[in-house]
């Protein structure tokens, strides 16, 4: 009877340290052999994602720069739209700020987007079309890391994509100008 007894408390004890270390409702089963899926539209993870991207665009938009680099983790990176401008945090900051402290933003508006979740709940990535007045149809992909209970924005990659008929004469646009330019 004290070996029954002592394989169910050692069996209970050993469930509590495994959910001790699964980090509760953000754990996930191993994905295995599953085919990479997107997130359910009505899941609470999912929900929360799209809810710090909108309002990281939300804060670019009114020029609110504490909330929008405030998103941002440490060691991020964004990556413009220019070959040059793959910026740190910090390198970010500095181009942001000055804009932001006299008011001036910047308006992307998405218009679709896919989320992707990591089994154990920790990372998140994502492809989103967004609007832009000036630059028309603009394409934003990057990753989220979750820590200190909350998303936060790892990486960001803001592309103007080029239609295929135009992919030819804009690269050989770029190439006349970076010929031009003293190397």
């Amino acid at each position: 009877m004290r070996s029954i007894l002592f394989l169910f408390v050692a069996g209970w004890l050993g469930g509590c340290i495994i959910a001790v270390g699964n980090r509760g409702p953000r754990a996930r089963e191993p994905r295995g052999e599953r085919p990479l899926a997107e997130a359910r539209p009505d899941s609470g993870e999912r929900r929360e994602v799209e809810a710090v991207l909108d309002e990281w665009h939300r804060a670019a938009s009114v020029a609110d720069g504490d909330a929008y680099l405030g998103s941002l983790a440490p060691g991020a990176v964004f990556l413009g739209t220019a070959p040059e401008e793959r910026w740190s945090v910090q390198e970010f900051r500095d181009y942001a700020e000055p804009w932001f402290s006299q008011g001036k933003g910047w308006t992307y508006l998405p218009q679709e987007r896919h989320v992707y979740l990591s089994d154990d709940g920790e990372l998140a990535w994502f492809d989103e079309r967004l609007q832009n007045a000036k630059l028309g149809e603009c394409r934003g992909s990057g990753a989220l890391l979750w820590g200190d209970g909350r998303w936060r924005v790892s990486q960001y990659n803001l592309t103007v994509p080029i239609p295929n008929d135009l992919v030819v004469d804009v690269a050989d646009k770029i190439r006349a100008r970076a010929a031009k330019e003293p190397q």
